[in-house]
């Protein structure tokens, strides 16, 4: 992953964060970053997570991703368990490998016997077990934590470490901030301080001071070393015995070392283990050298490094599995229920049994278009800001909030389904004069049609007034209303033709399929879609 001159600042004139930003993470890689309060540290990690996009410069090369924000409030109607299952497909995992994983990680983090509790009757302290084990069960190939230990118990802590660890052996990226200087010392491959908006390198790779471990090993003489080894150690062959091998590396990385010599193929045969006292500042320097530790940065322009493979995120199954959070999450929260309630109430006084079907078939898609855009501002801003991060470190933000709108719409649909069937069940199918019998299949046909129109633009206009355009509940609450009628009564609306189709037609019985409105309003919905999730995408 490179980030090529990337800055970073809130508002068209606002002051600059970060700025000319230039820094190369290669897999195997652990990363500390510091630096004061205020100093942007947050704002990096969430540029490297892709949640946020750059201002300036740009970031390539980002691998599947994972996040754990400072703050975890997780006031979600889920339990600790169901959130974890949701969000492990939303990583892209099938439903049985997230519910085993969400096992294992809960147990590893000692918050099993909280699986089934609400998420909202959690303890600070468990609610940040949940947040990082969300993260972890994905077993993504780039992990950012922003204080991710604040909150935990001295075991839990102890058991990310071993997770860093872990992640970082088998091959991923882990960027890390913590308020505590000690955390991981000794293992991180490279620290980096963030102050007056730069990036310096402030630690030589391959780990601070501390004791290190020795392990001496026996292979084949023409035998290579496993690539990527967990801890990048130093490496030194005895120029006698080209078989025979030493191994320097950091007491934290050990385990993880030794089974990779006993598992490579053909394997190494340990010889001996033992520890050495900690390397003087000289030499660490130049066995960080010797071990390829992180380049500071590979300065603008710089190519990926050839050969790596980065897993590309989850698509179809990611989006379809966030769907179906999005659904979970508004039909838990009750927060429907109003929206349904107003498109009852208005079919309840406008649609009465034996009316001229045309007629309310037009009634009941109009009605459906502000139930459709308050349904879509529901489910474009039910989700809590950290909850929302973390999803769209996973996905990318403009994917998560595509997905909110095709949950919205998706609501407005089967809502309008429910609501065309039961006019086609209590209307006749007569004229407005009730001379001329109305084709019911045509007529259901028509109103359908009208009614998925009404849809779509309901779905733009929530769009368009809610969250990433407008922020404030009362600013968004009236645009909200007035795109509404708007949409309804302004000539050239496809929502206006649709409807008056169906009204204008049943004086004489006539059926009208609105085709050319729903081409329209599928026009008007894809490019506000894509509008709006792009503007996601740059300012989340």
């Amino acid at each position: 992953m490179i980030l090529d001159g990337v800055g970073r600042r809130y508002g068209l004139r606002g002051p600059w964060v970060l700025r000319g930003l230039d820094l190369r993470l290669p897999a195997h890689t652990l990363v500390r970053v510091e630096g004061p309060n205020g100093a942007g540290k947050s704002t990096l990690l969430r540029l490297l997570a892709g949640i946020d996009a750059p201002t300036e410069g740009r970031v390539t090369g980002r691998p599947r991703t994972a996040y754990v924000p400072e703050r975890f409030p997780a006031v979600l109607p889920f339990t600790a368990a169901g959130y974890l299952v949701h969000m492990g497909r939303v990583h892209g995992l099938s439903s049985g490998e997230a519910t085993a994983r969400t096992g294992e990680w809960l147990a590893r983090l000692g918050a099993a016997g909280h699986a089934r509790t609400p998420l909202a009757e959690l303890s600070k302290g468990t609610s940040q077990k949940v947040a990082v084990a969300q993260a972890l069960l994905a077993e993504p190939d780039l992990l950012v934590l922003d204080e991710a230990w604040t909150g935990l118990d001295t075991a839990a802590r102890g058991e990310l470490d071993r997770a860093v660890t872990e992640r970082v052996a088998s091959g991923a990226t882990v960027v890390f901030v913590d308020h505590d200087p000690g955390r991981l010392a000794g293992t991180a491959d490279a620290v980096y301080r963030l102050d007056g908006r730069a990036l310096t390198p402030a630690a030589a790779p391959s780990g601070g001071p501390g004791p290190r471990v020795l392990i001496e090993a026996t292979g084949e003489a023409s035998a290579a070393l496993p690539p990527g080894l967990p801890g990048s150690p130093v490496a030194e062959r005895d120029a006698g015995h080209p078989g025979r091998i030493r191994l320097t590396t950091s007491p934290e990385h050990s385990d993880h070392l030794l089974h990779t010599l006993v598992t490579a193929r053909p394997p190494w045969h340990i010889t001996g283990l033992s520890q050495v006292p900690a390397p003087a500042p000289a030499d660490l320097a130049a066995a960080g050298g010797a071990a390829g530790g992180l380049a500071p940065g590979p300065g603008p322009g710089a190519p990926p490094e050839p050969g790596t493979p980065r897993a590309a995120r989850p698509a179809f199954r990611g989006t379809a599995a966030l769907v179906r959070c999005q659904a979970a999450l508004l039909a838990r929260s009750q927060r429907w229920l109003a929206p349904l309630l107003l498109y009852a109430a208005v079919l309840g006084v406008g649609v009465q049994a034996g009316q001229p079907l045309l007629d309310s078939l037009g009634y009941a898609a109009a009605a459906l278009l502000p139930a459709a855009a308050w349904l879509v501002r529901l489910c474009v801003t039910q989700e809590p800001p950290a909850a929302r991060t973390v999803t769209a470190s996973a996905v990318g933000p403009a994917r998560a909030h595509g997905a909110s709108l095709l949950t919205g719409l998706g609501c407005a649909l089967a809502l309008g389904g429910v609501g065309s069937g039961v006019v086609l069940l209590i209307s006749d199918p007569v004229s407005t004069g009730r001379t001329v019998a109305v084709p019911l299949l045509p007529a259901a046909l028509a109103g359908l049609l009208a009614a998925v129109c009404c849809a779509l633009l309901g779905a733009a206009v929530g769009a368009l007034c809610a969250r990433p355009l407008l922020h404030r509940h009362g600013w968004s609450l009236a645009a909200t209303v007035l795109g509404a009628l708007l949409a309804l009564v302004t000539d050239g609306s496809p929502a206006k033709a649709a409807v008056s189709g169906l009204v204008s037609g049943s004086p004489a019985g006539t059926v009208r399929l609105p085709f050319v409105p729903l081409a329209g309003a599928v026009a008007v919905a894809v490019v506000v879609g894509v509008l709006t999730s792009r503007i996601a995408a740059l300012r989340e």
